[in-house]
């Protein structure tokens, strides 16, 4: 059985609680208090369905009452009616505008007072249930949402290991460059450099985005990926293709599906990634703050990964190494000011690289640094 709900009357005038209760009692729990004091008294105890307010009391009014119900988060949604011997027009928009839902003046008919209740009580109990659904109904559609995203970001890291597969390298750089990113970004924040643009990006996006930047790799012939020793100078202009490539499949993808931050993250670190600050990188020579801050922090994450992991043509070299030739960068190949950046987080570097250690080696040993190693 359903409990019976529950209605407070607020009047300083005994006889109208009195009539009050015993017109209400047969079909609510009904709680007569002769003041706002009263008032909030029981609302420590209980939140009830509905209250009838008088306005005119000592002390306290109706109209301080009201104000304060709701103004107090936990008392804002209980409905009020105002029943009162004040009948003027004036009074009674001012209870309205003060978030009564209904005013009845006294002498009032009973049974229309009981049925403006029932009416009141059965539109609180509708705007709760439908509360509940909206409610239920978001929490699914969040639900639904993350699982499509991480059915999708599980996808392209798939897609995304099968590339570095093929250049004989494992899922881990996928990972561990993610990693680098979202240090760097961080720091950025924290040193309040380039603020504005990072600001702008959506980096739940941004991130899982950097997965595709090699994406074009899928198109080079595993002859060149997996050639141990130097490229020639018409193999490396073939390997430099899979920048191009990978940005043309990102638009391709961009033609059948909504615009979409994750896309023009991913096209732009894909398109940018192998630019230089000074202007000698490929495949459009771009230089300095014309690349793309995306793609100059991609750079970083690339590079750095490349030099500390084994490739067909290299060994890997150890961590202090791979730190020199970054900061030899400098200028050249990096923009000065993430560089910065880089040794400020070069110690989380080297944490990530001990927790994600697929595809290296488990003694980094030292090697001279392949003049091709930061670009293929």
């Amino acid at each position: 059985m359903n409990a019976r709900q529950k209605i407070i009357l607020v009047d300083d005038n005994m006889s109208n609680l009195t009539i009050g209760k015993n017109m209400l009692k047969t079909f609510y729990e009904v709680y007569p208090v002769p003041s706002a004091a009263k008032l909030f008294e029981c609302l420590e105890r209980f939140i009830p369905d509905l209250i009838l307010l008088d306005i005119e009391m000592p002390e306290v009014d109706g109209y301080e009452a009201i104000k304060r119900l709701k103004s107090t988060p936990e008392y804002a949604d209980v409905p009020v009616i105002f029943v009162t011997a004040k009948n003027d027009e004036g009074s009674e928009l001012k209870g309205l505008n003060l978030g009564a839902i209904d005013y009845v003046s006294k002498p009032f008919s009973a049974p229309l007072l009981l049925k403006r209740i029932e009416t009141h009580l059965l539109l609180a109990l509708q705007k709760k249930e439908l509360k509940r659904r909206n409610d239920s109904l978001q929490a699914t559609v969040s639900i639904k949402t993350q699982q499509i995203i991480s059915l999708e970001n599980a996808v392209l890291n798939i897609v995304a290991e099968l590339v570095e597969f093929r250049d004989s390298v494992t899922g881990g750089h996928v990972t561990r460059t993610q990693r680098y990113l979202g240090c760097l970004i961080d720091k950025l924040l924290e040193e309040n450099i380039y603020t504005n643009d990072v600001l702008d990006w959506d980096v739940d996006f941004l991130l899982p985005s950097a997965q595709l930047h090699d994406v074009g790799k899928i198109a080079i012939s595993d002859v060149i990926l997996n050639k141990p020793g130097k490229l020639t100078p018409e193999e490396f202009e073939k390997i430099k293709t899979h920048v191009t490539i990978g940005v043309d499949a990102i638009e391709r993808i961009e033609e059948n599906t909504e615009e979409h931050a994750f896309l023009r993250h991913a096209k732009i670190i894909a398109g940018t990634h192998h630019e230089k600050w000074d202007g000698s990188g490929y495949p459009l020579g771009l230089s300095g703050d014309n690349i793309p801050l995306e793609g100059r922090l991609m750079a970083i994450a690339d590079v750095y990964d490349a030099l500390i992991s084994e490739r067909p043509y290299k060994p890997p070299l150890s961590i202090s190494q791979a730190e020199e030739i970054m900061e030899e960068g400098r200028g050249s190949h990096f923009d000065p000011a993430l560089i910065d950046i880089f040794h400020k987080v070069s110690g989380q570097f080297a944490n990530i690289v001990n927790i994600h250690k697929d595809g290296l080696p488990l003694i980094a040993r030292a090697g001279k640094q392949n003049e091709q190693v930061a670009f293929a």
